[in-house]
C-alpha cells in the first residue's frame, strides 16, 4: 500500500504561521503600519513577509490604496479558513503548554494611549517575570475602539474611561480619575493645584485623537459654561502632545497619570480642573476570551493590582 504525501504546496503554504499571522492582522487592521505594530515588528519586514505570501499563494491578497490596505476578493475567500487554521495551531500549543498546569498562551489587551505607559509597560515586567509562558499584545485605541474590539473578540481585555457610573455586567471600575490642565513649565495658569473650568476659555488646545469619550463631555461643560476650546492640532501620539506643550505652549487636558513623571521630574506643570470637577472611571471590560482563559483571569487578576499599587502614583 502506497503511504499518502503531503504535496509540496501544502507543505510550503502552511509550513510558517507567521505568514497567516501577518495576513490575519492587516485584515484586522487595515493598514501595514498599524497592523505592524500589533505584531510586534517593522512595517518594511511585515510588507516583505505579504509580498513573499501573494507569491507563494500566486494571487493578489490586498489591494493597495490612499487609505491603506483593501482585502481583495480572494483573500476575503480565504479569511475564515485562515481563522480557523490559526486558531487550530493555537489550541494545539496552548493543550500542549497546559499540561504543565501553569497560565498560558497569548492575552491581548486593548487600551487608551495615556494607561499604556503608566500601566501596560509594568505589567509586562510583571508577566514576564512571573508568568514567562503568558504573551502580552497590546493594541492602543480610543474607548469606543476598544469596546469595538472586545465585541468581535478581538482583544481579550480592555482598558477604557467612562463618564457614567452605569458600568455594563462585563466591565468592573478600577477607580476614579480627575482630569488636569496641561502645561508647559513657567506656564502661569497651571502652577496652581487648581484650576476653573471658566479659565480655559479662549486657550490653544492640543488633542489625542482617542479622547473622543473626553472631548465630548468637556464640549458639553464648556457649552453649557460659554467658553471656547480652540483647538490646534489632533495627533495619535502622547509623546508628541507632551512635546508640543513644551515647545509650542499649547494645552492638553489629560489625567494626571499619563503625565505622572513629567511633573514629578519639572519638565511639565498640571492643575487640577474644577468648577466643575471632570471625573472619570477606569474600567476594566472583558468579553468571549480568544486566548486562554486561565492567561486572560491571570492577567486580569494582575491589571487591578496594579491599578492598587499606582494609587500614590498618578491613578
Amino acid at each position: 500500500m502506497q503511504s499518502q504525501k503531503n504535496t509540496p504546496i501544502e507543505l510550503e503554504l502552511t509550513s510558517n504561521l507567521y505568514e497567516w499571522r501577518a495576513f490575519l492582522a492587516i485584515t484586522q487592521c487595515g493598514s501595514l503600519t498599524r497592523a505592524a505594530l500589533s505584531l510586534g515588528t517593522s512595517q518594511s519586514l511585515l510588507s516583505r513577509k505579504l509580498n513573499a505570501l501573494e507569491k507563494m499563494c500566486g494571487v493578489c491578497l490586498f489591494y493597495r490604496t490612499g487609505r491603506g490596505m483593501e482585502i481583495s476578493d480572494c483573500g476575503k475567500r480565504i479569511l475564515q479558513s485562515v481563522k480557523d487554521l490559526l486558531s487550530n495551531a493555537e489550541q494545539l500549543e496552548l493543550a500542549i503548554r497546559t499540561q504543565a498546569n501553569e497560565p498560558a498562551g497569548v492575552v491581548t489587551i486593548g487600551s487608551l494611549p495615556s494607561l499604556s505607559h503608566p500601566l501596560i509597560a509594568k505589567l509586562f515586567k510583571t508577566v514576564s517575570s512571573q508568568y514567562p509562558s503568558i504573551q502580552l499584545k497590546n493594541l492602543q485605541g480610543s474607548s469606543q475602539e476598544i469596546d469595538a474590539w472586545i465585541a468581535d473578540g478581538h482583544v481579550d481585555v480592555g482598558i477604557v474611561c467612562r463618564d457614567e457610573r452605569n458600568l455594563a455586567d462585563n466591565e468592573d471600575a478600577l477607580c476614579t480619575i480627575d482630569n488636569y490642565l496641561v502645561g508647559a513649565v513657567g506656564d502661569v495658569l497651571t502652577q496652581p493645584d487648581e484650576i476653573e473650568l471658566a479659565q480655559l476659555d479662549g486657550l490653544p488646545f492640543i488633542w489625542s485623537s482617542t479622547q473622543v469619550g473626553l472631548r465630548l463631555a468637556l464640549n458639553a461643560l464648556s457649552k453649557n459654561h460659554q467658553i471656547t476650546l480652540d483647538t490646534k492640532v489632533e495627533v495619535d501620539s502622547l509623546p508628541l502632545i507632551r512635546y508640543l506643550v513644551t515647545e509650542e505652549r499649547l494645552y492638553a487636558v489629560l489625567p494626571i497619570y499619563a503625565v505622572w513623571e513629567d511633573v514629578q521630574a519639572g519638565r511639565l506643570q498640571a492643575s487640577r480642573i474644577i468648577s466643575p470637577v471632570m471625573q472619570r472611571i477606569v474600567t476594566m471590560v472583558f468579553g468571549k476570551s480568544k486566548g486562554s482563559s486561565k492567561a486572560v483571569s491571570t492577567v486580569r487578576m494582575l491589571i487591578k493590582r496594579g491599578i492598587e499599587k499606582e494609587a500614590g502614583c498618578g491613578l
